[in-house]
């Protein structure tokens, strides 16, 4: 009885290490490009802090506005914030970390204009 419950807990605790790994790995500065209507390329650059199943941290355009990330929100490997534009409109976020290729798939609804980017780890 006592070994498996030692099977069990030593389990839960690899569960536990493998899922606080995920989760760290988010945390860092990320960059990105996406197209507007427009025509142009615009970078994006995330800098963003896990703690726990909390996201903050901040989102810039390459036109120099900065935001804050708000509402963050991290499970598993899913994850959703929101940042708000400088005419104080909510712009949410929908990502998925993908650990093996380091790298971010992210929806972004811009006032009803759905853009999708994939984003990379600023070395």
């Amino acid at each position: 009885m006592n070994k498996k419950l030692g099977i069990t807990a030593t389990l839960a605790c690899c569960f536990m290490i493998c899922v606080a790994a995920i989760i760290t790995d988010l945390s860092g500065k990320w960059s990105g490009n996406i197209t507007a209507p427009d025509g142009k390329e615009v970078t994006l650059t995330y800098n963003i802090k896990v703690e726990g199943d909390k996201i903050t941290g901040t989102a810039e355009a390459s036109q120099g506005n900065i935001a804050n990330i708000d509402d963050g929100k991290m499970t598993g490997n899913e994850f959703t914030f929101k940042i708000t534009s400088i005419d104080g409109q909510d712009i949410p976020h929908k990502g998925t970390y993908y650990a093996q290729g380091d790298s971010i798939g992210m929806d972004i609804d811009f006032t009803g204009i759905k853009f999708h980017c994939k984003l990379k780890r600023d070395k």
